[in-house]
């Protein structure tokens, strides 16, 4: 049915989506370049479909007055004059590059995509954001249906879902554990890829979104769902309401690298119908240039694109609360019109300079399959990167040169770990940033978990489909001997150890460390290092509760406890500010490290002494790399005089923690500088002033 509308006001091209003007009246406005003309289609509060003609356009943006869309109506957009696909409210139009949420319905077994009006008003209470210092920032990435799906103290009507998440024994967990901000796989609209269906697997992880202002709606309650979006969005403004009570942050892993619309010549959702060249990068041919491995890349050399994030990334600051992003593939989002990365892109200059994005984490994956794909450390000043050179070097250390001793073979230097757990700087320097800027990461949602990085050799992939040829086979893992589950107490022992030295690593460097949801209790995917499509047991976590689990959980509770101490101890410009802080290293005679002793891989042993010139022998970190215990002596009273840094060098050091099992019951024990002590093969030991 077509209507016709009078006209007594003027629409705008601004902003873009569909916005109430007064009343029943909405203003439209869609950026759709390849068209000639627009109609949009649209429910009305009696359930019946209409359709307008957008009668003005400016500058690509097709907009007009449109009255009479339902309170949570559905609508979509179409070329004007072209027949559509079929009868109202069954076909496929083009969704709202805009819409605050997308509602799904089957027809002939497939699935069609409406966007939906939503009245976003919540009340917020008192609700604020943490504004948590990133010094002080510990990340949790997590799943939000895998995280509570099999939580035992989780009401089962909320499990999987917002509502679980923000449940007081998630929270409980959390907080007890030392976290102060929870990173979220993507909880934007997204969809399946096409070649999942046949397989009888879906899109678990969601990078592949379809609505970047719409929330997942199978993440809500079956309550809210029944509801409808308005719920949806409430649930989750709900979860991060209450996290943010409890002290928590909310930061959110997005995908603007590319859309759920596929490949050339694939379906056209909404971008592909609307504006193909200009949202999509191209080659000269016309053929798409794909820096995502996707099938398509973004555009961002396109300067609606970047508006086009931008409103996205500030609607999820202003309306949900969220306190940073993720940027899945950032690399993909900086390349400029000859696609190449640059860190003064356009994109990067307007988010530094958005009012409506001061104060919020910045996060970049700083990586894509494209030419010079590889930018970790170059993005600008008030990011932070995912480090996957620490991953990489902390991996070595600890599981590939173990695999190599083991074997008989040399193992790598002390060296590269030290830069690790000193914040990379050489990584950061050269854009002007700190440790601060490192997200220290042994694991993420993509790969081995912890526990199967020291029970795995190779991938086991096979439940994915594709007869396990996806996922990595640079794992740098090691399964102490025997691949995968064993009774073998000294094996298991033996991963445990190493467990506890790659959680010990990441917690006790400079920088932001990210532990992987589960990882704190030893969970596994059984050798799956692409869970991507494995929405089951599989990648669900399951809250173990049994003796190793306690302890594993208990020893990472313990080094973020240690982590905060040390931190509290520290001037507010730690360790940002060369001025604020020290790192001396010893070797195993309590001397200063020599040049000689870097390079030597039959070296692997350190002393790390850290902290402040007003703190007092704040930290010391003693690595032992070596198959057998090591007797070493403390940093000795003349080498810490040398430095200066010190007013009391009779100072006693406490033992508060090692990763040695059999060391544990020593906790307490107290020793002066230059005493000799013990470090058990293998092992990480933490002394304070």
């Amino acid at each position: 049915m077509s209507l016709s509308i009078p006209v007594t006001e003027i629409s705008q091209a601004f902003p873009l989506g569909v916005r109430r003007r007064a009343g029943a009246l909405f203003n439209v406005a869609v950026y759709a370049p390849d068209l000639e003309s627009v109609e949009v289609h649209f429910e009305d509060a009696q359930g019946e479909w209409n359709v307008v003609v957008l009668p003005d356009i400016t500058d690509g943006v097709h907009h007009g007055l449109v009255e009479g869309i339902g309170e949570s109506g559905r609508y979509a957009f179409w070329p004007a004059g072209s027949p559509a696909p079929g009868t109202p409210g069954t076909a496929q139009l083009l969704l709202d590059p805009y819409g605050r949420a997308i509602d799904t319905v089957q027809f002939d077994e497939q699935p069609v995509y409406f966007s939906v009006v939503v009245d976003a008003a919540f009340d917020w209470g008192h609700s604020a954001p943490p504004r948590t210092r990133w010094r002080d920032t510990v990340i949790y990435e997590a799943h939000v249906k895998g995280l509570t799906q099999l939580h035992p103290d989780v009401p089962a009507e909320l499990r999987g879902t917002y509502a679980g998440l923000a449940h007081p024994a998630m929270i409980g967990h959390l907080k007890d554990l030392g976290i102060t901000a929870v990173e979220l796989l993507p909880v934007h609209f997204h969809v399946d890829e096409p070649h999942l269906g046949p397989l009888g697997l879906t899109n678990y992880w969601g990078y592949n979104t379809l609505g970047f202002f719409a929330p997942h709606a199978e993440y809500a309650t079956a309550t809210a769902r029944k509801a409808g979006p308005k719920a949806v969005q409430d649930e989750l403004k709900g979860m991060v309401k209450l996290l943010h009570e409890a002290g928590l942050e909310v930061i959110l892993d997005v995908v603007y690298n590319h859309t759920a619309e596929g490949p050339q010549g694939g379906p056209a959702l909404s971008w592909r119908g609307l504006g193909e060249k200009q949202y999509y990068r191209h080659h000269d041919d016309g053929r798409y240039l794909d820096t995502t491995g996707c099938g398509n890349t973004v555009n961002f050399a396109e300067p609606r694109v970047i508006e086009f994030a931008l409103d996205s990334l500030r609607y999820w600051v202003e309306e949900f609360g969220i306190d940073g992003f993720r940027f899945d593939l950032a690399v993909a989002l900086c390349r400029d019109e000859n696609h190449a990365f640059t860190p003064r892109h356009p994109l990067l200059i307007a988010m530094a300079a958005d009012a409506g994005l001061k104060g919020v984490k910045l996060i970049a994956e700083p990586w894509d399959v494209g030419h010079n794909g590889w930018q970790t450390g170059n993005f600008p000043q008030g990011w932070a990167d995912w480090n996957d050179r620490f991953r990489d070097t902390a991996r070595d250390f600890w599981l590939a040169d173990h695999a190599a001793l083991t074997d008989g073979r040399r193992g790598g230097t002390v060296a590269r770990l030290a830069s690790c757990l000193a914040g990379s700087a050489d990584v950061f320097a050269r854009s002007g940033r700190t440790a601060v800027s490192s997200i220290n990461f042994v694991t993420s949602h993509d790969g081995f978990t912890l526990a199967d990085l020291t029970a795995y050799n190779r991938k086991h992939n096979e439940a994915n489909g594709e007869a396990n040829h996806d996922g990595h086979n640079d794992n740098r893992s090691y399964n102490h001997g025997v691949e995968g589950p064993t009774e073998d107490e000294s094996i298991l022992a033996a991963r445990a150890l190493t467990a506890r030295n790659l959680m010990a690593t990441q917690l006790l460097s400079l920088g932001v460390p990210m532990i992987t949801a589960g990882d704190e209790f030893g969970r596994t995917q059984h050798g799956n290092n692409n869970a991507y499509c494995q929405d089951n047991e599989l990648a669900w976590l399951a809250w173990n509760n049994d003796d190793d689990a306690r302890t594993m959980c208990d020893a990472t509770r313990a080094l973020l406890r240690i982590r905060r101490e040390f931190l509290s101890h520290q001037p507010a410009s730690y360790p940002s500010r060369e001025d604020s802080s020290y790192l001396l290293w010893f070797n195993a005679e309590g001397e200063p490290m020599t040049q000689e002793q870097w390079s030597d891989p039959a070296n692997r042993m350190v002393q790390l002494l850290l902290g402040s010139p007003d703190g007092v022998l704040d930290g010391l970190v003693v690595i032992n790399g070596h198959l057998e215990d090591r007797r070493f002596v403390l940093p000795k009273a003349a080498a810490l005089k040398k430095f200066g840094v010190f007013d009391d060098l009779n100072q006693m050091f406490n033992l508060r923690f090692t990763t040695a099992a059999e060391n544990a019951k020593r906790r307490g024990a107290r020793l002066r500088v230059g005493e000799t002590d013990t470090a058990a093969a293998n092992s990480i030991t933490v002394y304070r002033g």
